[in-house]
């Protein structure tokens, strides 16, 4: 029976491998400190984080997520340790809460291998804590024992860590800090949060602040409008609690969210300009279009069984329930096959350390009777994987070909009746997703519109490109095709006019890639050559962002200048950093921190280590933009488990000449719009 804690409640532990289990609601950091008798931790080293994500006897995560899991083994502890204390804390400068009181209590459960509960505890009563103690593992008396803690800190980690008596704690808290902002960098984000129902249906939430909330974020002046889509997932089924709240969006507020004081009534509230029949807290259920199951059969998938307002909001709904289901259903099998590997080892070391098993049949009966029962545990995890991966197939197979556009492949049939649409995509597929587990199913990773951060397509060598490529032209040359894709694919989701593109090639080098923009006459200039050309683009794209940004923040939104673009803009940078001196990477910094929040995006096609030699300068960069690969790589997380995601980019297929013909289409319009 599970013990449900509180504050300053114990309960002894019966087993001395566990697995405790958080659950936030939003993106957290998870640490654990070991510590003497007197609750002092000793060094850096005593503590596991994830820049350090491994101690022995202790691992946690290695990135901020809403779920956490943390592997302990007691008897692998070093007997100088008598405490265990787990630690959690908000992301420090980051685009989420900053403070525990504006989210739902965490919980946290210490389980056996096994997932059976032993003890668990809800956190609540913190405000203006942003990191918090919340339970310790204690030797008492040559047992072991659990204790709920919650104990908060406004300073964070830095005040947490000192208050545990580590001398290193400000350089600590840092290095954790830096560590988890990286991993963010690598993470997609989360969708909306997920109801507490066990069926497929995604009920959508009331509109919140940012348009990465499934919200309409007021845009003034060239920020065009976000539909009001809004929405929360549910998978198929839930382990450990409720799940991550960002659209790839985000339960924190979006920062690049533009947003003006409501105008005064005579009454001094805000005017309510919604209309007064309109149902904004949850949108309508989807229709019954398939017959019921059979008794003991799976549902029939249907395309859009998703709640939403619209059939594109369900199935942008049902696109991020199949990733969390994926997500979910393969945690589960590995931690399933952890666990009977794990068991299958203590069982062969009891037999090891019995001398009278070591010869003899005893012993290889022992040893044969561990591994069957290693091998039915597993085949067990695996059956049911395999009938949730068939099950999530099926539904792959049905939703795909239903995909608009904005979420469909380059193959896909819906681009020979591609129109220029008249209204604003709710999101767009950057390319698909999939784990080892489960290599025939694709899932569309798709980001909310406008983009929140900038793109930054890696044209340096990745641990799967290895052995592809004979030298950097290639793999330039194939970063850029990937860049003029998804610069295709934002043009052709916007209404004509309403989205423009400039490029910046310093040294020509992009000439053959970016033949269809430039020929089919979709850019707003020529592609900038040389250092002149850098400035010059900068130097606009810069002066335009302060323009909007003025106006915005002095609430003259509509005094902006006669003819002024209003569209969103992308600039697109091959070849960075060549032609850019100190001046330009500035400029180039300033457009990716503020140029999304006033309708200016960023996407750079650039190898990392060459870089380099602007030092840590540029690190911030590649943080604040979302690295994507021209070739498939296991470099993106989810923001539930932390799964090592494949990204495949959405790429025209060879000999195809539906990208030209999207581009004629839209070039057309915008001659028309002009």
């Amino acid at each position: 029976m599970t013990a449900e804690l509180v504050r300053g409640q114990n309960h002894p532990l019966s087993q001395v491998r566990l697995e405790i289990r958080v659950s936030a609601g939003t993106p957290i950091v998870a640490a654990a400190a070991l510590s003497d008798e007197t609750g002092r931790i000793h060094g850096v080293e005593w503590v596991a984080h994830p820049g350090a994500p491994t101690q022995p006897g202790l691992e946690v995560s290695r990135q901020a997520a809403a779920d956490h899991r943390l592997a302990v083994d007691l008897d692998a502890m070093p007997e100088t340790v008598h405490r265990v204390s787990v630690l959690l804390a908000l992301p420090a400068g980051g685009a989420g809460p900053v403070r525990f009181g504006a989210l739902a209590a965490p919980f946290v459960a210490v389980t056996g291998l096994d997932g059976a509960e032993v003890a668990s505890y809800t956190i609540t009563g913190l405000d203006a804590e942003s990191a918090v103690v919340a339970l310790e593992l204690y030797r008492r008396q040559g047992a072991w024992k659990v204790r709920a803690v919650g104990q908060g800190y406004a300073g964070g980690l830095a005040e947490l860590l000192t208050d545990q008596g580590l001398p290193q704690a400000r350089q600590l808290a840092g290095s954790i800090n830096d560590a988890v902002a990286q991993g963010l960098a690598r993470s997609v984000q989360a969708p909306p949060p997920r109801t507490a129902d066990g069926d497929r249906s995604r009920q959508a939430a009331a509109p919140a602040l940012g348009p990465d909330q499934g919200g309409t974020a007021p845009q003034p002046g060239p920020v065009p409008p976000v539909s009001s889509y809004g929405g929360q997932t549910t998978g198929g089924q839930t382990t450990g609690g409720q799940g991550q709240p960002p659209g790839y969006p985000g339960a924190a507020p979006d920062p690049s969210a533009v947003t003006q004081p409501a105008a005064p009534t005579p009454g001094g509230g805000p005017i309510d300009y919604s209309h007064p029949r309109r149902r904004n807290a949850a949108p309508p259920p989807p229709p019954p279009t398939a017959p019921p199951a059979a008794p003991g059969q799976p549902a029939q998938p249907v395309a859009g069984d998703a709640t939403g307002w619209s059939m594109e909001e369900r199935l942008y709904n049902q696109v991020w329930g199949m990733f969390e289901d994926l997500a979910r259903t393969t945690a589960a099998y590995r931690s399933a096959v952890d666990f009977a590997e794990s068991r299958m080892d203590k069982e062969l070391e009891q037999v090891l350390s019995d001398p009278r098993s070591r010869i003899g049949g005893q012993g290889d009966a022992a040893r044969e009777a561990a591994r069957a029962r290693h091998a039915q545990l597993v085949d067990q995890a695996r059956e049911a994987l395999d009938r949730d991966l068939a099950q999530l197939k099926a539904e792959v197979d049905v939703v795909e070909p239903a995909l608009p556009p904005a979420y469909a492949r380059w193959d896909n049939p819906v681009w020979h009746a591609y129109r220029v649409p008249m209204e604003f995509p709710m999101a767009l597929r950057l390319g698909d997703l999939h784990l080892p587990e489960a290599d025939r199913i694709r899932i569309p990773m798709l980001v909310r519109l406008p983009l929140e951060r900038g793109l930054w397509i890696d044209s340096g060598r990745t641990e799967s490109t290895e052995g592809l490529f004979t030298d950097a032209h290639t793999s330039g040359r194939l970063a850029m095709e990937t860049a003029v894709a998804h610069a295709a694919r934002l043009l052709a989701v916007h209404p004509a006019g309403e989205f423009t593109v400039h490029v910046i090639d310093p040294a020509g080098s992009g000439a053959q890639p970016l033949a269809p923009l430039v020929q089919s006459g979709v850019l707003a200039a020529p592609p900038a050559l040389g250092a002149a050309g850098v400035t010059d683009v900068l130097t606009r794209l810069t002066q335009r962002v302060d323009l909007v940004q003025m106006a915005v923040r002095g609430g003259a939104a509509d005094s902006l200048p006669p003819g002024f673009d209003t569209s969103q803009q992308l600039l697109i940078v091959n070849d960075f950093p060549h032609g850019f001196d100190d001046r330009a990477v500035n400029q180039l910094r300033y457009l990716a921190d503020e140029g999304p929040a006033f309708g200016v995006h960023l996407m750079m096609v650039a190898d990392r280590e060459e870089s380099s030699g602007y030092g840590p300068l540029l690190d911030p960069l590649w943080r604040s933009l979302l690295r994507l690969t021209p070739v498939p790589d296991d470099h993106l997380a989810d923001p539930w488990v932390g799964h090592a995601w494949t990204y495949e980019p959405t790429l025209v297929p060879p000999g195809s000449q539906v990208l030209q013909q999207v581009l004629t289409q839209v070039a057309a319009a915008r001659t028309k719009y002009s």
